[in-house]
């Protein structure tokens, strides 16, 4: 017994028991926070990223370069982002079908899986926006109403007041965004595709993007009260076009009915 307190007694038990108290709450932690899981975690991401790599250089490095650094036919992917690639590819516009054109809207020859694969890749590689969740996409208790103001002030200029699509300048044009999905038209704000300018997060807070894309994706279910339209456009515009078709087809019964009566008076005179 003696002995038992004599080593208890010995200036390192204290340190042991310290040790030994670490040790066990490290188990335990380990244990309780599902350490395994987390362990496995790394090597499945470092899979996909390897994975991604193999994808890229197969479909992409012709254009974009072994390690997407970019070549004379395409831009350096570098810091391009998650978000990016995800939205060039998942639309269809990536890989590009023609060299130094703008890349319209087709379906996508990849599974999501391997699009998240190579953005994963891409991502790696260092910078960019990361492809958003479904909480930050979520129109859930959005304002549609103020994303109506936001569009009309940000977007409408391009892609019309309904999201119908327009021509720009140079040849370039806004497309439409009928069959855009909401994690598409945050990462178009996110990464500003081809014309289209980026609205960062300081410029249009997250929240104001879920009105946006709330006000986007209502108008195409809403009901038109004003009948036949326009794209949209408005009931001035679309008056003043009914106006202009309307008085145009006049002119042309007007024109038609003189010419009858003139052929007519020809024929009596000849007779």
């Amino acid at each position: 017994m003696s002995s038992i307190i004599a080593r208890r007694r010995h200036p390192a038990a204290g340190y042991a028991a310290v040790a030994g108290g670490l040790v066990v709450a490290g188990v335990l932690y380990s244990v309780l926070s599902g350490g395994g899981a987390s362990a496995a975690a790394p090597a499945n991401a470092s899979t996909s990223i390897a994975e991604g790599k193999s994808l890229f250089i197969q479909s992409c490095s012709t254009c974009h370069g072994l390690d997407a650094q970019g070549t004379s036919q395409a831009p350096s992917l570098v810091g391009a982002g998650a978000a990016a690639v995800d939205f060039q590819m998942s639309t269809g516009r990536m890989p590009a079908k023609e060299i130094g054109a703008e890349n319209p809207r087709k379906p996508t020859d990849f599974t999501k899986t391997q699009i998240y694969d190579i953005a994963g890749w891409i991502a790696s590689l260092g910078g960019g926006p990361a492809i958003p969740s479904a909480s930050q996409v979520s129109t859930a208790g959005a304002n549609t109403a103020l994303g109506y103001e936001l569009f009309n002030t940000n977007c409408a200029q391009c892609h019309g007041f309904a999201g119908a699509g327009g021509a720009l300048t140079y040849g370039k044009y806004a497309p439409a965004l009928s069959a855009a999905n909401a994690t598409q038209i945050y990462e178009a704000m996110l990464t500003g595709p081809e014309a289209m300018p980026v609205f960062g997060d300081g410029t249009i807070t997250p929240a104001e993007k879920r009105d946006i894309i709330a006000y986007v994706i209502n108008t195409r279910t809403e009901p038109n009260p004003g009948g036949l339209s326009l794209g949209r456009t408005g009931p001035v515009t679309e008056g003043l076009v009914a106006w202009l078709g309307g008085l145009g087809f006049l002119v042309l019964i007007a024109m038609w009915l003189t010419a009858k009566r003139r052929d007519r008076r020809i024929e009596s005179e000849q007779e």
